[in-house]
């Protein structure tokens, strides 16, 4: 998808959105697979973790991954950061967001605390995509491995970016938003669909991309796993 059909939709959907949370999963029990076995990935340590879960993800992802790194333009390639997210993460991060929000935002109710941090992470007891498997955050670099500019950080929250983390944000420069027209271009092309608060964040199989898409939503929690 276009980043200008993505600014057309006007308001998008958080995660804790009674129309994401009410889609019910249909687990197709595909296993988590070890994206470190591709060659047509990079893979970034800043949220490693000691298991390497971060590698992983559910296989029709992995293989719609791959599908996208090879329509990348020649010279580029796509940098993984986070697939895979135990649970007690996803606690960790949504807690700590939210109370960084209470203190910037001390007359919003706990109800709206809880939507203003869902833009950035996902609530994590109403299966959060990280942790299902289905979802990836990534970026793009060169054959050298620098990354290229996409108006962001990855993981820039929507109050250290001014918004700019937003997708379909006009406050970028048009090198940024070249390049996150590329990244979009493979991805959704791929079948992935991209949460529109953050660029970098893809999915498949989960209930974001069963509204998105109209399909089936396929991964629950992964059963076995932290």
């Amino acid at each position: 998808m276009r980043l200008h059909e993505l600014q057309a939709r006007g308001a998008e959907i958080l995660m804790d959105d009674s129309a994401v949370t009410g889609i019910r999963v249909d687990e197709c029990g595909e296993p988590l697979v070890d994206l470190g076995l591709s060659q047509r990935l990079s893979f970034d340590d800043r949220l490693a973790d000691k298991a390497g879960l971060y590698r992983y993800v559910r296989v029709g992802l992995a293989e719609r991954l791959s599908r996208a790194a090879e329509t990348l333009p020649h010279g580029l390639r796509i940098l993984v950061v986070e697939g895979y997210r135990p649970k007690a993460l996803q606690i960790k991060y949504f807690s700590e967001y939210e109370s960084t929000l209470r203190l910037e935002y001390p007359d919003k109710t706990d109800d709206e605390l809880h939507s203003l941090a869902s833009r950035f992470v996902a609530p994590p007891f109403d299966l959060p995509p990280h942790c299902t498997g289905a979802a990836i955050d990534l970026t793009l670099v060169s054959e050298t491995g620098e990354e290229l500019d996409m108006g962001t950080k990855i993981n820039d929250s929507p109050e250290e970016s001014g918004g700019r983390c937003y997708t379909a944000s006009k406050d970028i420069t048009e090198v940024a938003r070249s390049n996150r027209e590329i990244l979009c271009s493979a991805l959704a092309g791929a079948g992935l669909v991209n949460y529109p608060t953050e660029w970098w964040h893809w999915s498949y199989g989960d209930r974001y991309w069963a509204l998105k898409t109209g399909a089936t939503a396929l991964y629950g929690f992964v059963v076995g796993w932290p």
